[in-house]
């Protein structure tokens, strides 16, 4: 498995965020590699589909302290090919209610280019650390029915491995909502390229999100 941390981004408080990170294992227990994903409901959390690859057996949630939550099942986009672009949207599902307040997904309008974003995860920073939650601000640089795209451009942060499945986050109704699942980038460095994030606006991903989760709060 194959994932895409926040470059020129700042350490957050993990006791305050619905942002998780998501460490996956095969069927006899091997790491698989390790994602984030975003909490939407108090049992439920957002990620990318492409982290729950074909290897995946097991997924365990982890707040940035304390111990990891296993948990009970998994689903992803029926329609997504691994490998290719397009509905990289997925759903872990836990037993238990998490100690974290949930974030609703912004359904009600499209990102509009040029908008300030903000994007968090728990992947590889300037560093190479991969156990800090880290944020940080971004531009959207052009919108399809896909995508919200972001190019890296100093001071704007990145995303790096172990950021798939993270969110980018816009502001409507005065808070922060998420809009998009990050998918993918074209650079071969995390200092470069532009940044992909499935929308959630888009009406196959919104079906499929509402369908799994018919209680998620929307915007």
């Amino acid at each position: 498995m194959t994932s895409i941390g926040i470059l020129s981004g700042a350490e957050c408080d993990v006791t305050r965020s619905p942002v998780v990170k998501l460490n996956m294992r095969t069927s006899i227990n091997s790491a698989v590699g390790s994602c984030t994903g975003t909490l939407v409901t108090p049992r439920t959390v957002l990620t990318a589909a492409h982290c729950l690859d074909e290897d995946v057996a097991t997924v365990r949630v982890w707040l940035g302290t304390g111990p990891e939550y296993v948990a009970q099942s998994f689903a992803f986009y029926p329609g997504f090919v691994f490998g290719q672009s397009g509905f990289d949207v997925g759903v872990v599902f836990l037993a238990e209610d998490l100690p974290r307040t949930p974030v609703s997904i912004l359904t009600s309008r499209a990102a509009r280019t040029a908008e300030t974003a903000i994007i968090a995860g728990f992947g590889r920073d300037e560093n190479s650390d991969t156990t800090a939650l880290r944020a940080g601000s971004t531009t959207v640089s052009n919108v399809t029915a896909t995508y919200i795209e972001s190019r890296y451009a100093p001071p704007s942060s990145s995303i790096c491995s172990g950021d798939s499945g993270g969110p980018i986050f816009l502001s409507e109704g005065g808070a922060w909502i998420l809009a998009g699942i990050s998918s993918a980038t074209t650079g071969s460095a995390c200092n470069q390229g532009t940044n992909y994030y499935q929308a959630v606006v888009n009406e196959a991903v919104r079906s499929f999100i509402l369908q799994q989760v018919p209680g998620i709060g929307q915007r």
